[in-house]
């Protein structure tokens, strides 16, 4: 296979801002494997709370350059089995070759990526639309102008009830709220009551991920479903979330690509909890590859390209919440420079 990397550095419509960090650039790495003819692309993301830039991203992929150009892809499943070794350090940066490699997988099979995997996109869940952290003037001028039918709001800040008091005033849209890890027990216990009453879906990740004894507490009392993000990062993770969340949220950056997400989903769903893929603000690229996976979702938050001001990529569209699959063969991502 020959590889290509792709440096990008996104600027964001809006500053995004959750609990703990703001932020107007996205950069990006985008990976492009191309094998007799045929390419694939992949994608990961600069990550500051999990250390990974694109430098250091770009230097863990480059250090196996001659093992993947040598490497001949049979099947996406083997190639991560093979490359998990060298990259077990580095899943961000597995997961864009992965990513890639299904890619070109399912262009060599002349499929759409779900086409390969058999499965029905009739009944796909939408994506919601992430209201970042402002004050909450802003924050209702940025729902009014992006009218949508789920959105995920931002929380962890002294006025979180009356944010989500104020924006009910403006929209019946389904609500998701997410904290990233900022609230304690009582918090948690005591939002979601508030919460439940404003109409509001479920809590993201309320408690920092090393707070187990917490969450068990949480889990048995809370007034609302509550999913774990910090607290499932690999797939490992799953089997620790079971118990303490009611559902689980993927990001492919952050566990190492679409074949492990995969399983992931599977010990999910045989443990009876959602199943949810998040966003970590990727690109076309990353979200169309998530968009394959829609089929196997309970709840989708693949709204990176709409929060980006600029693109790497064509690929899906997102109208209204639905998914609309481009018409080419693999993810349906291709570079536009």
């Amino acid at each position: 296979m020959n590889l290509t990397l792709y440096p990008f550095a996104l600027k964001f419509r809006y500053t995004f801002t959750i609990s703990r960090k703001s932020k107007d650039i996205q950069p990006l790495l985008v990976v492009k494997l191309a094998q007799q003819g045929l390419s694939g692309l992949g994608e990961t993301a600069d990550n500051a709370y999990y250390q990974m830039t694109v430098p250091r991203l770009t230097e863990a992929i480059e250090q196996h350059r001659a093992f993947i150009e040598s490497y001949t892809l049979t099947t996406p499943e083997v190639f991560w089995q093979d490359m998990y070794p060298l990259l077990q350090d580095n899943l961000f940066a597995l997961c864009a070759l992965d990513i890639a490699a299904w890619d070109l997988y399912a262009k060599q099979q002349h499929k759409k990526l779900y086409e390969v995997w058999g499965l029905d996109i009739s009944h796909n869940p939408l994506t919601d639309y992430t209201i970042g952290i402002d004050t909450i003037e802003r924050m209702v001028r940025k729902l009014k102008e992006f009218p949508w039918p789920i959105y995920k709001i931002k929380l962890g800040t002294r006025e979180d009830i009356a944010i989500i008091t104020e924006l009910r005033k403006h929209t019946n849209a389904v609500f998701r709220v997410d904290a990233n890890c900022a609230w304690g027990v009582d918090e948690t216990l005591r939002n979601a009551i508030a919460l439940k009453a404003l109409g509001v879906e479920f809590i993201e990740q309320p408690m920092p991920a090393d707070d187990k004894e917490g969450m068990k507490k949480v889990y048995e009392q809370v007034a609302l479903p509550v999913i774990a993000d910090e607290s499932c990062i690999v797939e490992q993770d799953v089997a620790q979330c079971i118990g303490y969340f009611h559902g689980i949220n993927i990001k492919l950056t952050k566990c190492g690509g679409i074949t492990p997400a995969l399983r992931m989903i599977t010990t999910a769903r045989r443990a009876g909890m959602k199943v949810m893929t998040g966003s970590m603000n990727e690109s076309m690229v990353g979200t169309s590859a998530v968009a394959h996976l829609l089929p196997l979702l309970d709840y989708a938050d693949m709204d990176g390209p709409l929060l980006l001001a600029e693109d790497t990529a064509d690929g899906i569209k997102i109208n209204n919440g639905r998914i609309i699959y481009a018409d080419r063969p693999g993810t349906g991502a291709i570079l536009l420079h």
